[in-house]
């Protein structure tokens, strides 16, 4: 029997594989005496299971792509590191012998023990690395719990699977796929959440917010999963199947249409050039900005040198990734943002009931100036190896821009005075991403150099909408006209003052909008690689100047509803005359 399964299509791209569901929690254990003459027995057995555990993650090391952050590989030292441990490699063993009970057993009791004494920190930050222990306890009681595992030369277990999740992590999104993952479904989450978008940065097919997916479907089985669609099929018949796979077949001639215009500039048809710069997660993004003929990066986030290590990376260690970054672009611009820790990064360690309105990117830097201080050194001297822009995000007021740009100035004094290298011509910038900043863009402008606008966050706090939340994240509205009007508005403070503006959000990178932001009077476009062929497409068979009215009139509009019908027609009319590739 054929079931489909609609949830919210986050990444594009369809994937056919065997099911593979990640437990929420660790696995059941259950407990038994062991005879003392097999007490050895069961010590070797958990012995193996540890040694199995590191070969795993040793292997996974070695499967990294060239090009990933350098902390992808941390994380997994950092697990490599707790399997040496002595809590975790004897103390197991001495539970066997004492209570002569089950490996599974010995490993659960030191886990809870463990994770008890996590719990009774004041540290936040150290009380969260009990995912860490939880994550390699439970790597270990699989390997226990599943005698035929794979061979050291054999594929890595989950390669070739589609895994089912409650929710994912940014970090589990890059080790499965590194684990040669196709696709991913989840039964919480939207598609622009952090995960969501590393998983359209890596191009993985993945569905979110199908909830109850677990009751539906079982382990192993095959299914297919339609990430633009936002379905996942089980027991799909061959008529079905051979849809789906037909419809991946046409997707695939598409994207080598698509490719034809790598090398052709991104103009309009009445001439009006467009900059298509690219937003990267991981150096690795880049071969994805070449083949997608980008100009250069309008958003590197940088988020990966903080997240899932002991400390945040050295200033010689962001200077170095850094580097390897602008080496790659060849002199093609690159914006670095500071570092936007908390809300849906997976990295709130405040408890705050609500992170996104917390201690987050620019507010969360100018709590700990030392760290802050440290990665505008770092940009800083970056800027002499290259073309480099800074990019502060999230600034809601001038007094905050101030404090950073009072932090950024005793950086290049400090530098001066050590005789580093920086470029006195950089440009300063800030993305607006808050209603505030948006009301006040035109203040902004006259204090920066440049500015981009965010949609993922001016969405989400213009209509008051966690767009992390699968409950709500439904009433998401690029086109409400409030939105719209924020947009119009900052792209005019810019033109007032003659410096650029970006918009760096989803929104750039949906080819839906693209006339829309184009008629409004966008003319910097960043997004994910993936989606910058579809873009330059879409403006090379437009007319800018035929475009600026009925984008207009669409700022009229008492809702989304009738933004939508209008829309339509705007998207539609261009193209009349123009054939499609």
């Amino acid at each position: 029997m054929t079931l489909l399964l609609d949830g919210i299509g986050i990444s594009r791209g369809i994937a056919l594989g065997r099911l593979h569901k990640l437990q929420a929690g660790q696995p059941p254990v259950a407990a038994y005496c062991v005879p003392d003459s097999e007490l050895e027995t069961e010590i070797q057995r958990l012995r193996s299971a540890l040694n199995e555990a590191a070969r795993q993650l040793e292997g996974l090391r070695a499967r990294i792509p060239q090009g990933m952050p350098p902390d992808v590989e941390a994380f997994i030292d950092a697990h490599l590191l707790i399997l040496e441990d002595k809590l975790l490699a004897e103390g197991p063993m001495q539970l066997i012998r004492h209570q002569r009970c089950n490996a599974e057993w010995a490993l659960k009791q030191q886990r809870d023990e463990i994770l008890a004494v996590f719990e009774s920190m004041d540290d936040g930050y150290l009380r969260t690395r009990r995912d860490d222990i939880d994550q390699i306890i439970f790597r270990v009681l699989q390997i226990l719990q599943q005698q035929d595992g794979a061979g050291p030369d054999d594929e890595p277990p989950l390669a070739g699977h589609l895994v089912l999740a409650d929710d994912l992590a940014p970090t589990d999104i890059v080790i499965l796929h590194t684990d040669g993952v196709r696709g991913f479904i989840t039964e919480s989450g939207g598609p622009l959440s952090h995960a969501a978008i590393i998983a359209r940065s890596l191009g993985v097919p993945a569905v979110a917010g199908l909830h109850s997916a677990r009751q539906y479907l079982s382990e192993g089985e095959e299914v297919i999963v339609d990430g633009q669609a936002g379905m996942v099929v089980a027991g799909a018949g061959p008529e079905l199947r051979h849809h789906l796979l037909k419809r991946q077949a046409s997707l695939e001639a598409q994207r080598r249409r698509l490719n034809r215009l790598r090398d052709r500039p991104a103009r309009t048809r009445d001439g009006v050039d467009i900059v298509l710069h690219a937003n990267i997660e991981l150096a690795d993004d880049l071969r994805g900005l070449d083949e997608a003929g980008a100009t250069g990066v309008g958003l590197y986030r940088t988020e990966f040198l903080y997240m899932d290590r002991a400390g945040a990376a050295s200033e010689a260690e962001q200077l170095a990734a850094y580097e390897r970054v602008i080496q790659r672009l060849c002199g093609r611009p690159l914006t670095i943002r500071t570092v936007d820790l908390g809300a849906d990064k997976g990295e709130d360690q405040s408890g705050a009931s609500n992170p996104a309105l917390s201690l987050r990117a620019v507010r969360r830097c100018l709590q700990y100036p030392a760290m802050f201080k440290s990665q505008l050194r770092a940009i800083l001297r970056a800027s002499a190896l290259g073309t480099v822009r800074l990019m502060f995000p999230m600034v809601t007021s001038l007094g905050e821009l101030d404090q950073a740009l009072r932090l950024l100035e005793q950086s290049r004094t400090e530098l001066t005075r050590e005789g580093h290298a920086w470029d006195p011509s950089m440009a300063v910038g800030a993305m607006i991403e808050v209603p505030a900043a948006a009301v006040a863009a035109d203040l902004f402008a006259r204090r920066l150099d440049f500015l981009s606008i965010g949609t993922n966050d001016l969405i989400q706090y213009t209509l008051a909408i966690d767009r992390t939340d699968d409950s709500v994240n439904h009433l998401y509205d690029p086109l409400h006209p409030a939105v719209l009007r924020l947009v119009r508005g900052i792209l005019e403070a810019g033109t007032q003052s003659s410096i650029p503006v970006s918009m760096c959000g989803e929104m750039a990178g949906d080819p839906r909008y693209t006339r829309l932001l184009l008629g409004l009077g966008l003319r910097e476009f960043s997004a994910q690689p993936a989606s910058l062929l579809e873009i330059k497409r879409v403006i090379t068979q437009s007319d800018a100047a035929r475009l600026a009215a009925p984008a207009m009139q669409l700022l009229q509009g008492a809702d989304s509803g009738d933004v939508q019908g209008a829309l339509k027609e705007l998207h539609l009319r261009p193209e009349r005359s123009q054939p499609l590739l």
